[in-house]
């Protein structure tokens, strides 16, 4: 059971993952980028729906999900009260832990944010994201994106409903995926990320999920193993 739980999501992380080298190898980044900036800048950064709703209303209304997480592992609501506590767990430490993870892939990230290059009137140079030791001039720690990642940090829902409510764990891998893509796109209007950020975020979000949940499957398969495996021997009835 635990095998055919993983077998699928670990294919689809495998191929996510080299559809994402493929995209970082095509260039479109920069061909994208361009088509919302300008050589002066980017005309949307401080648009106010940009900035006010997308950006920080989405900041407030994802940390105010968390503390409801965390809230519904004493006090589950909704479709909360169907999953056993270790998933209600799961579920909010998947979401902590793939925020966590973005953002330290960011602080060790030496690309710069697209507004900073020279081709949109900054002053740092187009250097890959992969090239980690390589300074590109700007400020730097613009990868991956750390806004994406207020939406498709909940993808970990996926994994922790998948079991028991798998109706309610497709609605959040859904819903996660859209609303990520939202937020990174209003991010590169304004010029904050490159598409290639924000589907890496995405990625990172699902990997860090992924790997939570099948930690979570093995330790319940071994705890439930345990008893039957150490229990004592039945007394010689002879």
């Amino acid at each position: 059971m635990f095998r055919s739980a993983i077998s699928r999501p670990l294919a689809w992380t495998f191929i996510s993952f080299a559809l994402l080298l493929l995209w970082d190898a095509t260039g479109f980044d920069m061909a994208l980028a361009g088509m919302a900036g300008t050589s002066i800048g980017f005309p949307l950064r401080s648009h106010w729906f940009l900035v006010q709703v997308l950006h920080e209303g989405a900041k407030l209304l994802s940390w105010v999900m968390v503390i409801a997480l965390l809230a519904s592992i004493r006090w589950p609501v909704g479709f909360m009260r169907a999953l056993a506590v270790r998933e209600r767990v799961q579920f909010a430490a998947s979401v902590l832990a793939s925020v966590m993870a973005v953002s330290l892939v960011k602080y060790a990230s030496h690309t710069s944010c697209p507004w900073d290059l020279q081709a949109f009137g900054g002053v740092a140079r187009h250097v890959s994201h992969w090239l980690w030791a390589t300074s590109d001039g700007g400020p730097g720690g613009c990868f991956p994106a750390g806004h994406a990642s207020a939406a498709f940090a909940y993808l970990g829902g996926y994994f922790a409903c998948r079991r028991t409510q798998p109706s309610v764990a497709r609605a959040w891998l859904v819903g996660s995926l859209a609303a990520g893509l939202v937020l990174g796109v209003s991010q590169q209007l304004r010029g904050a990320h490159y598409m290639s950020h924000t589907l890496w975020t995405g990625w990172i979000c699902w990997a860090v999920g992924f790997a939570i949940d099948a930690l979570s499957r093995r330790f319940a398969t071994h705890r439930a193993a345990r008893p039957a495996s150490g229990a004592a021997p039945e007394p010689n009835q002879s």
